[in-house]
Parts: structure tokens; sequence; C-alpha cells
């Protein structure tokens, strides 16, 4: 058991340095009531992992895919292939624990299934990524699930109008006022995927990393306790998997076990949504408005959608969507099941939580030739092209600077006039604006803000 600090309390012996042992079994955490597993969670996340615990992995790299490591000769915590921090709230600071980092604590990924070991900083071998703010991940997650199904459901219906028909049927695929291309289905089940837009083949939507290439909030905690710690869930690197309770060879067992993972989902799913902290002036509040008129007259927007429905605000554990080497749906009985806070959001006519997220969970390319910046990577992730990004949520903007996905931006200025690509008739608009409005824009995007 854990003290606020992460410090061992009672269950542990005195002067133990160990501060998540005893683990929680998935059963232990059903029973727990949702205070009680977010209080676990929270504990977790700002405990400094030890050797007793597990931190550290010898035998393993960071990669998503357990792999041996190649080179035993890297220390035990290495600032580019990891393990690289102690806790997750080493990064995740700011202006709270699950907030965002600055550059100091960026973070050096491969393309992540295999390959995972390099000992430079070199980007022919890793991309630099800044550190994403975790608030509202639950509500992103719901949403992502709900686009997932209806989008589907469409592909669903069109398969069954193909066969019914013998022809072959063409489906726009929206979810949410979101389009994301179109798909040809023939009479034969043949699918023409080639006009899809900012989603993978497989229509799910992933709105966790930068790229836009994780399902869950479960998925990527999993991934990052090995790459970044390197704690290791049973789930995926138990014996279930690998043949043994000892996967990174650090003399461990069974570091992490499902419900601590699903603690740590319950912690992150339920931080609060950032919100519009409006200027105690009322003049510059007024100036905030207009800021905000002017951010959807210039087409920011489009991709930056202010607001996206949500049905319901009930999150499940494990996901639906997870893939395999994460718990899934299937593995319990029953998922837990708790709700988000969305007391102080909007609703529409409908009676759907408006989720002021300001992106569409959607990837678009955002670097040309003549604003290149955002394609500065180059290594894909998860066959996505190096320009191809998923728009930045801008709903805590106010509180998480700097920006860009490798935090090398330290104005909001800069991070518009860096957009090319299918931002770019945007930025040039934004561009055409005299310095007053452009602040004004400016201004507004800063009163969106994760509250302390």
């Amino acid at each position: 058991m854990l003290s606020s600090q992460g410090q061992a309390e009672s269950g542990m012996r005195f002067g133990e340095e160990s501060t998540v042992r005893p683990t929680l079994s998935q059963a232990d955490a059903e029973k727990l009531g949702t205070k009680a597993l977010i209080e676990r969670g929270r504990q977790l996340f700002v405990a400094k992992f030890t050797v007793g615990d597990g931190a550290g992995r010898p035998g393993a790299t960071g990669a998503i895919v357990p792999t041996r490591a190649a080179n035993s000769d890297l220390p035990p915590f290495f600032r580019t292939a990891g393990a690289d921090s102690n806790a997750c709230r080493g990064c995740h600071n700011d202006p709270v624990p699950g907030g965002a980092g600055d550059f100091v604590s960026n973070a050096f990924v491969s393309e992540g299934f295999s390959d995972a070991d390099f000992d430079t900083v070199d980007p022919q071998f890793s991309n630099e990524r800044g550190t994403p703010a975790l608030n509202g991940a639950g509500l992103v997650e719901l949403l992502a699930r709900e686009m997932t199904h209806e989008l589907r459901a469409q592909r669903r219906r069109a398969a069954a109008d193909a066969r019914a028909t013998g022809k072959s049927v063409a489906v726009d695929l929206t979810s949410k006022g979101i389009s994301f291309g179109r798909l040809v289905i023939e009479a034969d089940g043949y699918m023409d995927v080639s006009g899809l837009d900012g989603v993978d083949q497989d229509l799910l939507i992933r709105p966790f990393s930068q790229k836009g290439v994780f399902t869950s909030i479960r998925q990527f905690t999993i991934n990052a306790l090995n790459a970044h710690h390197g704690m290791q869930a049973v789930e995926r690197f138990g014996e279930r998997y690998t043949g043994t309770s000892d996967f990174d060879a650090d003399g461990v067992a069974n570091e992490l076990d499902a419900g601590d993972l699903t603690a740590l989902v319950a912690f992150q799913a339920t931080l609060p949504a950032p919100a519009q902290v409006r200027p105690e002036s009322a003049d510059n509040a007024a100036l905030a408005d207009e800021g905000r008129k002017l951010f959807d007259r210039v087409g920011c927007a489009a991709c930056h959608v202010p607001a996206l429905p949500l049905e319901s605000a009930t999150f499940t554990e494990p996901s639906p969507f997870n893939p395999a080497g994460n718990l899934r749906a299937a593995d319990v009985i029953e998922p837990v099941r708790f709700q988000l806070d969305v007391s102080g959001l909007a609703r529409d006519k409908h009676g759907r939580v408006l989720v002021p997220v300001y992106s569409d969970l959607k990837r678009h390319v955002i670097a040309d030739g003549e604003r290149p910046h955002f394609a500065n990577e180059l290594l894909s992730q998860r066959f996505v092209n190096r320009d191809e990004f998923l728009t930045a949520r801008l709903w805590g903007a106010g509180s998480t600077a700097p920006y860009g996905h490798r935090g090398d931006l330290t104005t909001l200025r800069e991070a518009i006039v860096n957009h090319g690509g299918g931002g770019g008739a945007s930025r040039r608009a934004f561009e055409a604006l005299g310095e007053t409005e452009q602040r004004k824009i400016v201004g507004f995007l800063q009163t969106l803000r994760i509250v302390e």
C-alpha cells in the first residue's frame, strides 16, 4: 500500500524499498469500489518504481511486442531507449499529476513493434516526442469507441446491401459530424479502402499518441510502463504470451497484475476534462469571445472541432476494442464500470454530452514543402506516414506548452504558423489577419486550461 508520496505504508515490512507490492489482481480490482480503485491508480501513477518493484528491464527492450534485448551493455536507465523514468508523474506532471511535460521530459520512441534498441538520439533511429496531457482521457476513449461502433455499423449495412443487390455499394463514412472518406464494397465482399481518410482500414479510431496509433488508455499505459520504467504487465509479458513470469530477467516476477492496470486506467480516465477559464476582466473576456469567432472564421475549427457529442459517459474497462496482449472483454466475467463526471459540460438538443475536445480524432497531413516542420520525423509509426498526425486536442492548450509533437515550439503562434498540408489554408488565413486579431485567437486558446 502506498502513501500520497508513493512510499511504503502498511502491508509491507518496515524499511522495505518497494512501492507497489503486493500487486492487485483483476478479481480484487473488481471488488473495490470506484473511489478505492481510482485511489490505487493514483498511487501507482505517482509512485517512484524501484528495483524491488521490478523497475528496469535488462533482458528486454521497450518494444510493444515482448522482445529480448540484443544489447546487454546498456546501463539500467538510459535516456534514449530507456528505461528513462522512475514514475508516470515524472513526465506527466504539469500543472497536475496526469498533465503534460516540457521539453526536458521528451521521450525517444522507435517504430514500436520490436525494433527498440538504440543508443543515440539520431532521428534515423527514433522519433523524439513531447509528453501529452492525459486530462479528459476517459471521455476521449469513449468518443473513440462510439465513433468506431458507428463507422463499423455503416460498413456492415453497406456490405449487407451489396450482398442483397449483387452490386457494389459506396458508403460515405461519417461519425459525430466527421467525415472519414468513402468505402466501396463489392457483392463478393471485396472492399476498396483507397477512399478512406484519416482512419485505418479496420475503421478503429485510435485516439492516443500524436500519431493516433493506440486504441485505449490501457494499451497506451502498458506500452509506457515497459518502455519508460521497465515495469511489465503480466497480461502481455507474463507466462501466457512469453512462457515466463520474468521476461525482462530482472529478478522480479509478475511485476504488475491486471488489477493494477485497471486501477491506473481508472485514475487516468477520471482525470477532469480541461475547461475554458474565462478572464476576470470583462474586456479580456470579450476579446476571448472574439478570438473564438476568429478561430472558426479562419478555419481552425474544421479539424480542431470545438465539441464532439457523447452518447454515454459510462466507462467500462477493459475496452471492447483492446488488441491481444491487453486485458480484453472476453477475459473478464463483467467489466468494471464507473461514471465519468460530465456535470460541467453542455448538452445538445438530444441530451448528448458535448465534449469540448477541440479535435476531430482524425489523422491529417500537416506538413508540406512550404511548411515542413511537422514532417521532421524520419521513422513511420505503425505505418502512419511521417507527415500525418492526429489532430491535437486543444482543450488544454493554455496549460500544455511547449507545442508540437516534439515539444520544440514555445508558443501557440509558432505552432499555428508551422501548419502545412491540410492545415495550410487555415494558417494562411491566420497570417492574413492583423496582429491584433492574431492575438485574439492566441488569447482565446490560452483560456483553454487544465484546471488545478
